[in-house]
């Protein structure tokens, strides 16, 4: 997931957020406390379809539910329990991302990172689950990866860079 911010000169700042499902999320902090938040539809990512204003009081409860501080899904604790120190990371493809135009195999990414790319997601490939070494990693894909926290960090200086 990236998150891309911006300072909005006597107003406050504003984050960007592309989700794995294609939406785009856009947050204004204004200096006031009060916040704004933005949906835009993977259909049209200029054209807004919703927005809510809270205060800061509300921000703050809105984060502790969605950060889930108030109820923790019990599948989720199922989950946990068995990965113990595995995770799963969704990386979006930025175009300035040194791994662009490169392959699985060419970025050696099980043996440079230790994770596993389990799923590709791409506007020109479609959907590759397991993909082989031959996939190629386009900018705006997805990668969704598996492996211990360490791993991820290598994993993502790879995609970063271009190079393990």
């Amino acid at each position: 997931m990236d998150i891309r911010e911006s300072v909005l000169p006597g107003i406050g700042m504003k984050y960007v957020m592309d989700t794995a499902s294609g939406d785009r999320m856009v947050v204004v902090i204004h200096d006031d406390g009060r916040r704004e938040l933005y949906h835009f539809s993977y259909d049209d990512l200029d054209q807004s379809i919703s927005m809510v204003t809270l205060e800061d009081p509300e921000a703050r409860q809105l984060a502790a539910l969605v950060g889930g501080m108030t109820y923790k899904p019990k599948q989720l604790e199922r989950v946990e329990m068995a990965f113990d120190e595995l995770t799963i990371e969704w990386y979006r493809i930025e175009p300035h991302y040194g791994c662009t135009g490169k392959t699985i195999g060419e970025l050696n990414i099980r043996q440079n990172a230790g994770v596993s790319v389990i799923a590709l997601l791409d506007k020109r490939n479609g959907k590759q689950v397991n993909p082989g070494p031959e996939a190629v990693l386009n900018a705006e894909a997805t990668v969704v990866a598996i492996g211990e926290r360490e791993q991820q960090k290598r994993f993502k200086q790879i995609l970063m860079n271009g190079s393990g």
